[in-house]
């Protein structure tokens, strides 16, 4: 029986570099990605504030066919609390709020556990969205931000252009910058040297990334 198993091995591990240098002649991001698809796990947030174009460049990171979460868990909860409450959420409202994001970012974290992916925020951003209303972090989000550690932290610089119909909350301009400026700081409090992606096509700022972590760039394809 050890003999069979001593003789697959090989066989499997040959079957695997012929397919990964099959891709190697085709994409060498794809090449990249599969090579590390199961190594250990390595996590980079994009974030920034409203209005920074990070829902363009996630729907770029997919096409790309770089493992990215689809929508920031944030949205989404928001849009279920604000459907019971009829209402947009007020101060009183956060703390059962952010608490919900955050046990989704801790989900979405656990469950990644092997190879590259992105990720639609990250968990300090709770630390921006609290100051922003004035609220103290919670014992929780302090205790997560430092048991689930990110490998790199990508911040957009904002475009002053809205993506979705609840940024509108944060229309006034200083509000997006004052955003901006708590989740940055958020990081930093975090332990974090975020790395910061001026405005520019998402095509581009793709390829800044890429670029930074040692990956192909897209744009270059085949």
């Amino acid at each position: 029986m050890g003999g069979w198993f001593a003789r697959q091995g090989p066989a499997s591990h040959r079957q695997r570099r012929e397919r990964i240098d099959s891709v190697t002649t085709t994409n060498p991001l794809a090449a990249a990605l599969e090579a590390a698809a199961d190594g250990p796990p390595r996590r980079y947030v994009i974030t920034g504030g409203p209005s920074s174009g990070k829902d363009d460049l996630i729907e770029r990171i997919h096409a790309a066919g770089i493992p990215c979460m689809q929508e920031e868990p944030g949205r989404e909860i928001y849009r279920k609390h604000r459907e019971r409450l009829g209402r947009h959420l007020r101060r009183e409202d956060r703390r059962e709020y952010s608490l919900e994001v955050l046990e989704a970012f801790i989900a979405e974290y656990t469950a990644h556990t092997s190879g590259i992916r992105f990720y639609n925020r990250g968990i300090p951003d709770g630390y921006g969205w609290e100051g922003f209303f004035g609220l103290k972090p919670t014992t929780r989000l302090e205790e997560a931000t430092r048991s689930y550690r990110y490998d790199a932290i990508f911040v957009l610089d904002p475009l002053d252009t809205f993506e979705d119909p609840d940024d509108i909350v944060w229309a006034k301009d200083r509000e997006i910058r004052r955003v901006h400026e708590l989740i940055v700081q958020g990081y930093y409090d975090a332990g974090y040297e975020p790395v910061f992606v001026a405005p520019d096509s998402a095509a581009a700022r793709l390829d800044f990334i890429c670029a930074n972590l040692r990956l192909p760039k897209p744009s270059r394809g085949a």
